[in-house]
């Protein structure tokens, strides 16, 4: 019996591909030219004044309009956020939300590299064709690197499936089959505290797969470099200074959110984005809460993961901070169970049981103009999925609004004084939650 393509991927994939949610105009680009996906174009458009702070414009084959950068990348599983379905995608801003961040290896336990190329790869498996496809094999929340476990061959990674061994052949495999917009190379993710020993091998690891990926590298799509040293600031810069001698698109720092502190991030930071040129983007994963966000774009990263939201949201928490402006006020604070750094709320708390306001009240999300703090505490009590979903609807949301607000200072001359005042507010209301305890 020959059972239909679409039919084996809603199998093996729980998604039924037949039908799209996107309108007529949509569905005709899904015979697209390769060669459109596949292109990039960057230009830097502003700088923080005395700093390496700075706006860009991200131009992608797919999109149709440019992003904005300082920018987030959206999470996903298997190329669909994790709560959030298609049909309720274009409800999130446009085009901030376009781009989304997706691991190859999550298909390890889905359809077949075979099939998926056969079907035309994830834009046309998932019907997200006006979306960009951002391909990094390390998914900072199912597939984290496993350095004791990497060998010359390939990099090892925690994955749904179990521990796997990934060698840059096959990972090009799974690139070619899925043809994303842009692509990070296969790297060798160290955490802190390896020996100088390790961390030395992990960066000469690094640069000869890149240079294998590029020669095994598929007509479309753009690579990203990646650049690791763990916590050594000369062998960051060593691995910086390599990369950015291949024929790259713009690069991936690797290696953080492994063990490093927040007070020696800066300087290793520093020493990456000296040695890469100004004119390419920079992609980072690892840097997850806002202060590590105004971290990294103080130092000149463009484009960041957000399994922060994700954290938030399978939490049951749901981010509150003002977006317009950053005001350091802790009088007449006091302390509930509704969050204790004021950055967010926790909505199983009892106190909201009987709230009938929108989690913020300016806020214009589906969420927030539909729905009720009490409605997702019940949900969220009951253990309803539904919750979930709302939750990071909202958070998605509101976090997009932060880095429109990053872009707007940096813009204004003002970035070093809205990253001050933010990480200033977020301590007066941790100082002011310790003395009410």
């Amino acid at each position: 019996m020959n059972i239909p393509l679409m039919e084996i991927v809603a199998l093996e994939t729980g998604f039924y591909l037949g039908h799209s949610y996107h309108n007529k105009n949509s569905l005709c680009r899904e015979q697209q030219p390769p060669g459109k996906r596949g292109s990039m174009k960057f230009a830097v458009k502003a700088w923080s004044n005395g700093g390496k702070a700075r706006t860009g414009v991200l131009y992608l084959g797919t999109c149709p309009s440019p992003l904005e950068t300082p920018a987030l990348l959206l999470s996903t599983r298997k190329g669909l956020p994790h709560f959030i379905s298609p049909d309720l995608l274009p409800s999130l801003p446009h085009p901030d939300s376009f781009l989304l961040q997706v691991s190859p290896l999550h298909f390890l336990e889905g359809p077949s590299v075979t099939t998926i190329s056969n079907i035309g790869g994830l834009h046309q498996m998932l019907r997200l064709h006006d979306y960009a496809f951002a391909a990094v094999a390390r998914d900072s929340i199912q597939c984290l690197p496993e350095s004791d476990s990497t060998n010359k061959l390939g990099a090892s990674f925690e994955t749904p499936c179990g521990r796997r061994l990934i060698k840059p052949a096959e990972y090009l495999q799974m690139i070619s089959s899925m043809r994303p917009n842009i692509w990070a190379a296969l790297a060798d993710e160290v955490p802190a505290w390896v020996s100088d020993k390790r961390n030395k091998t992990s960066v000469d690891r690094t640069i000869k797969w890149l240079d294998e990926c590029i020669e095994l590298s598929p007509q479309g799509g753009v690579v990203f470099g990646a650049v690791v040293g763990g916590s050594k600031v000369d062998e960051r810069k060593r691995c910086a200074q390599e990369i950015a001698k291949r024929n790259v698109s713009g690069f991936w720092i690797g290696g953080f959110g492994l063990g490093e502190s927040m007070l020696e991030r800066p300087a290793l930071l520093e020493a990456v984005m000296d040695s890469l040129p100004e004119e390419k983007p920079r992609l980072i994963c690892g840097l997850g809460l806002p202060e590590e966000v105004l971290q990294g774009v103080a130092t000149g990263v463009d484009l960041f993961d957000s399994s922060y939201i994700y954290n938030l949201t399978l939490g049951g928490f749901a981010l509150t901070f003002p977006l317009d402006r950053i005001e350091t006020n802790a009088s007449g604070f006091q302390s509930t169970d509704m969050g204790v750094d004021q950055t967010k709320i926790n909505l199983k708390a009892t106190v909201y049981r009987k709230d009938t306001s929108p989690i913020v009240a300016s806020c214009t999300c589906y969420t927030c103009l539909n729905h009720t703090k009490a409605y997702i505490n019940h949900l969220l009590n009951v253990h309803e999925m539904l919750a979930q979903t709302l939750l990071e609807i909202h958070n998605t949301h509101h976090y997009l609004g932060f880095f429109r607000s990053i872009r707007e200072a940096i813009k204004d001359g003002k970035f070093e004084q809205f990253r001050q005042m933010f990480i200033q507010r977020r301590r007066d209301n941790i100082a002011a939650v310790a003395v009410c305890a």
